[in-house]
């Protein structure tokens, strides 16, 4: 499911604010903004904006080797992980959890760098704040270890902010938001989201509620299974 909110701080159509909600299932792909932590769920953080954080690092002291060394050790450790992830039905659930334990000491080795300099220091206490988030995604079949994915959904309303200039005020900011998370989560589950807000207000229109979207999904389901039995 995708979400967005209106930010009255910024006048944009951001990602939700988060007080504190409950997943009890999946896993929740975040970047290093604190207030995710109190989101009860499996988390892992987003290697492309932590990669990023480090190739800056990286091109503002070209003379430091060691930030290179590191870099590039961890984008391996990630691509390991990615690979031991595909094959976990192959090798075994036994076998798994082997190469799982000595990625994450990998991991953990790479972060007690020898004699790092104060550059390369920061730099691994910036990662070692995300080190509980780092491999989670090999244990997700299929799960990505970025959140590239998420930010492109929510690209449409960037374009839309430039291209308008934004809302006249914040009720139709949360109005717009509202459609947002709707379309977007059409498009996640391939439904077509025409087709479902004219089912809602009709809904509506007859209860005074509108349809939720596991209801409309259900309701197709049925409408495709009475016409194949016809």
């Amino acid at each position: 499911m995708n979400l967005a909110k209106f930010n009255v701080s910024t006048g944009r159509v951001t990602g939700y604010e988060i007080d504190e909600f409950d997943f009890t299932l999946g896993l929740l792909v975040v970047d290093g903004w604190s207030a995710y932590f109190k989101v009860i769920c499996e988390q892992q953080s987003c290697m492309a904006h932590l990669l990023r954080k480090i190739r800056k690092f990286r091109d503002a002291f070209p003379n430091l080797t060691s930030i290179v060394k590191f870099y590039l050790k961890l984008r391996r450790i990630l691509r390991d992980g990615e690979r031991l992830q595909k094959i976990r039905e192959q090798i075994g659930e036994e076998v798994f959890e082997r190469r799982l334990k000595r990625l994450k000491k990998r991991l953990e080795d790479m972060l007690n760098w020898t004699n790092p300099n104060d550059i390369l220091k920061e730099i691994i206490k910036k990662v070692k704040r995300q080190q509980p988030r780092i491999l989670t995604f090999v244990e997700h079949p299929g799960a990505p270890c970025h959140n590239n994915y998420g930010e492109f959904l929510i690209r449409i309303g960037v374009l839309k902010r430039k291209i308008s200039g934004g809302s006249v005020s914040a009720e139709r900011a949360n109005a717009y938001a509202i459609l947002l998370s709707i379309y977007v989560t059409c498009k996640l589950r391939e439904i077509s989201f025409p087709k479902y807000m004219k089912e809602s207000l009709r809904h509506y229109i007859r209860t005074g509620k509108p349809m939720l979207l596991g209801t409309y999904s259900a309701f197709i389901a049925e409408s495709s299974k009475s016409k194949k039995a016809a």
